[in-house]
């Protein structure tokens, strides 16, 4: 017999089973067998979180080789003003897709487009829903990047983030319950980067270039 069989043997079975028949098994043996349930443990407080500032996390940033924009951080500007200073950011780009509404002189995504259809994307614009101060990233999930390629196609990302929507760190992150209601989210923190070759750090290699982050309150 081979394994699957002996299993289905083990669990009162006999003859042939299909693969179908012996996932079901194996499942059916998981579920008999697995420990009781035990409650979570209690996570401390964490009294020395570091600040929940946009100059935490700016310097974060800045480690991890994102650049902070700070032009706007008392109030966002108007769709005009919005749009002309991202152009502004990167002359040489050609196409610039939003998935943020109402940013003038940029191409807003559309939703239903097939995933690849964001590869010649130049600059991407989102919105993160937060960010962590520890850290320097930007939370995205498939609500804000509206198709999950536009973050790693696109050569330059530019995210807009509230201040007031910054985090101190990752326990306070994980403690929201912004991961429970999505189905994909990340934790952006600067530019795509490797180091495994010969200890040589290099941005920009497997994913955007330059990961920029704007202050922008919401109205």
């Amino acid at each position: 017999m081979n394994s699957l069989e002996e299993l289905a043997a083990a669990n009162g079975e006999s003859g042939t089973i299909a693969t179908t028949d012996a996932r079901t098994s194996m499942l059916a043996a998981i579920r008999r067998n697995r420990p009781e349930a035990r409650p979570l443990p209690d996570i401390p407080a964490f009294d020395h979180r570091p600040p929940a500032t946009p100059a935490a996390f700016a310097e974060a940033l800045a480690l991890m080789g994102g650049q902070w924009d700070d032009t706007f951080i008392n109030a966002c500007p108007d769709a005009e003003t919005l749009g002309a200073h991202v152009r502004q950011l990167f002359p040489q780009a050609q196409r610039f897709c939003s998935a943020v509404e109402g940013i003038a002189g940029v191409e807003a995504l559309d939703r239903d487009a097939a995933p690849y259809a964001l590869d010649d994307v130049d600059v991407a614009i989102v919105r993160a829903r937060f960010g962590i101060a520890e850290t320097g990233s930007v939370w995205l999930s498939e609500e804000e990047l509206g198709t999950n390629t536009l973050g790693y196609l696109a050569q330059h990302l530019v995210v807009l983030l509230d201040p007031q929507a910054i985090v101190s760190d990752l326990h306070a992150a994980y403690a929201r319950d912004d991961f429970s209601t999505v189905h994909y989210a990340v934790l952006m923190s600067g530019p795509s980067a490797t180091a495994d070759i010969e200890g040589i750090l290099i941005r920009g290699a497997q994913g955007v270039r330059s990961l920029h982050v704007l202050a922008c309150p919401l109205a």
